[in-house]
């Protein structure tokens, strides 16, 4: 199954005049990053009392900051992020439209097991769901505690661990619908929101920030310039971070900021 794009002159008259069903999502709200698709009958619909299969046929939606999956038995066996209307057609490959989205995307997919078969019967569960592909911004943290951080100065003599604390925002951005689907969110019913993640990313992030600190201090910044570093601070903690956020949940840090940096006083002194 996949997606043919309608064309420009084929979308006029009410979504029930062009198509039995038609799936589209309402804007996605900031906290937000999953949500099932709704879908919008006429009176030619074949499936009035069954939410979970798609006709062959059927009008998809796709808007900005949105990517859309298709899953069959709770398998994604089709993806669209490009901004469009589409016709769902059992009679064509995936289409795989993933403008945007990790480079990886479509090795990812063939390993999860994109191709496989219901024995040759159809499928009887198939549901829609968008995800939130836009930069999602405002995410605060704060060290609770003190964390070190190596100070090396060759002409002065200097190398020891001091110990500061650091505060600030960060974003993020979903950019394996995929792997955030299969691992992270699955058949929800109705949305999946930030704050059922965020507690478990916030408790990673601060594990993270010392060796990301450590890497920072090989390239001989000072904790002090930390706040004007902030593209390297973001890149050493996706290399931290990958393993649990990029490879296993499809997410990547856009941004990292730093609002405040200090270190003890005894330290200081």
């Amino acid at each position: 199954m996949g997606l043919i794009k309608a064309g420009m002159g084929a979308l006029g008259g009410t979504l029930a005049d062009q198509w039995k069903e038609f799936f589209y999502c309402d804007a996605l709200d900031k906290d937000v990053l999953m949500v099932k698709g709704q879908k919008r009958t006429s009176r030619r619909s074949s499936n009035n009392g069954e939410d979970n299969i798609i006709t062959n046929g059927s009008g998809i939606a796709v808007a900005d900051g949105q990517c859309m999956l298709i899953v069959e038995q709770g398998k994604v066996v089709d993806l669209c992020a490009e901004a469009g209307e589409y016709t769902y057609n059992t009679g064509t490959q995936p289409s795989l439209l993933s403008e945007g989205l990790a480079k990886n995307i479509d090795e990812v997919f063939a390993e999860i097991g994109k191709r496989f078969s219901f024995g040759g019967q159809a499928a009887t569960d198939q549901r829609i769901y968008y995800i939130n592909t836009k930069e999602l911004m405002g995410n605060k943290y704060g060290t609770p505690s003190p964390v070190p951080f190596r100070v090396v100065d060759q002409r002065a003599g200097i190398d020891i661990d001091v110990s500061i604390r650091c505060f600030g925002e960060y974003s993020y951005r979903i950019v394996n619908p995929i792997l955030f689907y299969t691992n992270v969110c699955g058949n929800v019913e109705n949305e999946y929101t930030r704050d059922a993640l965020e507690g478990q990313m916030r408790t990673e992030m601060m594990t993270a920030l010392q060796p990301a600190f450590a890497r920072i201090s090989e390239m001989g910044i000072r904790y002090s310039a930390l706040p004007g570093h902030t593209t390297e601070l973001a890149e050493a903690l996706n290399q931290e971070l990958s393993g649990k956020w990029s490879k296993l949940r499809g997410i990547e840090i856009v941004s990292f900021g730093v609002s405040s940096v200090k270190a003890s006083e005894e330290d200081e002194q």
